[in-house]
């Protein structure tokens, strides 16, 4: 049965193009629609998704007797035979989020198929479902409807209590307006939905590095790429841009390597600024997640590796978990590239690629 709303989505891209005398802004105000109508087809759908995938588990589990342990097999029994039939999207913590996305909107699906205005996207619910006061969380979904609030907006007005703000001040007209002023900055993005992860995975895409690096960026990874492996000291490459997803944000490991010697992952991630302890710390938890999540029995601890090509400084520095400071004096460092020459490479790169600039002016 075809939904009313992916049909009225449809219609409603060419019933209300008004032809005037300026072809380019005709042109334009085509292709973003088009944008638009293709990210609402592709919202439903994934919403839908979602939804049935939540609800499927959710009988499941009654006809286990709602035991918790029977859900949990489960789950990661069907999640390993959709990882290998349809790829990415559907680890454990997918399924989890559609499980507990089908037990907060349970009649979601209803409300989809009688609205015929915007539909919070798949990540936008994603977020809400980290808000446990009923009340609260419809209100920020009321919100962002009406608003039009990004993922991005929508998770920063959640950290910040915007909520309970507006609903104890007896100044709300201050308070929006200071929201509104410091989100501004992420309701400009326009290709937001093409960059998101969560569509390029539903549909089928692998997750266009472009959108994620500048061409000076690129070049330096492209290249530190080639020199670890051309090292000779046991480097095997394992992925680029690799997408990482906590509760609340998506991030990207630039490279991954794996030491079969060490016996252990490499994280490398490149920083266009100087280092902070920001970036060191939130290598510290890609470090985490991947001994969690990809470390096997034998395996050393993950390394990573936080380099900087600051235009006065490139530097490299290491990360390693507490704990592990001997292993890596003792054994690491044998096979580990130096900081100097993992600062001479990028200052070479830098130097290539600047030069390449000029002689294409």
């Amino acid at each position: 049965m075809e939904n009313k709303l992916e049909k009225n989505v449809q219609n409603s891209f060419m019933d209300n193009f008004v032809k005037t005398d300026d072809i380019l802004n005709d042109m334009c105000g085509i292709i973003e629609s088009s944008q638009k109508a293709a990210y609402q087809a592709v919202n439903i759908a994934l919403v839908q998704r979602n939804w049935l995938i939540g609800y499927r588990i959710a009988e499941e589990e009654l006809g286990g007797d709602e035991r918790s342990e029977y859900g949990v097999e489960v789950i990661n029994e069907i999640s390993k035979e959709l990882t290998k039939r349809y790829g990415k999207g559907y680890d454990r913590s997918n399924l989890y989020h559609c499980l507990k996305f089908y037990k907060t909107f349970p009649k979601i699906v209803d409300t989809v198929c009688r609205q015929s205005g915007t539909l919070l996207s798949w990540s936008h619910y994603r977020t809400l479902l980290q808000v446990k006061d009923s009340e609260a969380r419809n209100w920020y979904e009321k919100e962002a409807i009406e608003q039009t609030w990004s993922v991005r907006t929508l998770q920063r007005n959640i950290s910040s209590q915007y909520y309970y703000r507006m609903l104890h001040t007896q100044k709300k007209e201050l308070v929006e307006n200071e929201m509104k002023e410091l989100t501004s900055k992420y309701q400009n993005n326009k290709l937001e939905f093409i960059k998101n992860p969560v569509v390029a995975e539903f549909l089928g895409f692998s997750q266009d590095t472009d959108f994620t690096e500048s061409d000076l960026e690129k070049s330096i990874l492209s290249n530190l790429q080639k020199f670890l492996m051309e090292l000779g000291k046991g480097y095997a490459f394992v992925a680029r841009q690799q997408h990482i997803h906590t509760e609340k944000q998506d991030y990207y490991i630039d490279l991954v390597f794996y030491n079969y010697i060490l016996k252990c992952f490499v994280l490398i991630d490149l920083k266009t600024e100087k280092i902070t302890h920001q970036d060191v710390g939130q290598m510290d938890m890609y470090i985490r997640m991947y001994d969690e999540l990809k470390r096997s029995e034998g395996d050393n601890p993950t390394i990573g590796i936080v380099l900087c090509s600051d235009t006065d400084d490139d530097i490299a520095r290491y990360s390693v978990m507490h704990g592990n400071e001997q292993l890596f004096a003792s054994k690491y460092k044998l096979y580990l590239p130096t900081k100097e020459e993992l600062k001479a490479e990028i200052e070479s790169q830098k130097a290539i690629f600047y030069l390449q600039q000029q002689e294409n002016k």
